[in-house]
């Protein structure tokens, strides 16, 4: 990619660097966010190169996945930016747990096999887990795994299992509910970018019922942000839920026309 220069990039709101710049263009906006923004004074150097690690490890799990028409690391790199620039966190557990939100889920054999032979007996789950905790510390291990999706019971809905093991699982870990919103945020705000509808329809039932928990959630007053970056997930969380408002209630491929952010 031709380099962009960072201080445009800073400016650009984070779907559009996605969409015109693709992953390089996203890993050149979180090292700018990092390095250069605002908010680069928070950042040590050791934090910069632990954020850089857990961006790299990331990418390399989910380097042959796709989501729809882009790499899958386009979205755990959004996760991250928005965690820096929306919501305000300089904590580079949180950022280096958003890199890794999927990893377990979706890679834990990957990870297991750099386990300990001892970790590998707990089961994959538990391995990938100590392989992050030891990779990196106790706490990204910890905020991956209370984002990472249990096995589901077949005999139950998944919809529904879904809902109880996010509210459950974040109800005592305010700090994992800043990865799961940003999760949240860009895969149900975000589904205003996808070209695949047959996806979008089956995504927003997922999606919808969750609304008014993850409104709840954000807005706790032991959620560690401030009282405006809860007021902007708010909003952010009432145009998802009003998109999948107009996705489900699609008639004959007609949609009522919703203003994009």
């Amino acid at each position: 990619m031709e380099r962009i220069n960072r201080k445009k990039l800073l400016t650009m709101p984070i779907h559009i660097v996605s969409s015109r710049y693709g992953l390089p263009g996203l890993r050149e906006l979180l090292s700018a966010e990092i390095e250069e923004s605002e908010r680069a004074e928070a950042f040590t150097d050791a934090e910069r190169a632990r954020i850089a690690r857990a961006e790299r490890l990331g990418s390399l799990l989910h380097a042959q996945d796709r989501r729809v028409s882009e790499p899958y690391a386009n979205h755990l790199l959004r996760v991250a930016i928005r965690i820096i620039r929306r919501y305000q966190v300089s904590d580079t557990d949180v950022i280096c747990a958003a890199l890794l939100h999927d990893s377990v889920e979706d890679h834990p054999l990957d990870l297991a096999a750099l386990a300990t032979d001892a970790e590998r007996e707990r089961g994959p789950v538990p391995a990938a887990l100590a392989v992050l905790e030891r990779a990196f510390n106790p706490r990204v291990a910890e905020l991956v795994g209370a984002v990472t999706n249990p096995a589901w019971d077949p005999a139950r809905d998944a919809h529904t299992q879904y809902r109880e093991h996010v509210a459950a699982s974040l109800e005592h870990r305010p700090w994992a509910r800043i990865v799961k919103l940003s999760d949240f945020t860009d895969n149900g705000v975000g589904l205003i970018h996808t070209e695949d509808e047959a996806m979008e329809r089956r995504l927003a039932g997922k999606y919808a019922p969750l609304v008014p928990l993850m409104r709840d959630l954000a807005a706790r007053p032991d959620t560690p942000l401030t009282d405006a970056v809860k007021a902007y997930i708010d909003d952010q969380l009432a145009t998802a839920a009003e998109r999948f408002t107009a996705i489900l209630a699609e008639d004959a491929g007609n949609r009522p026309a919703i203003a994009t952010v």
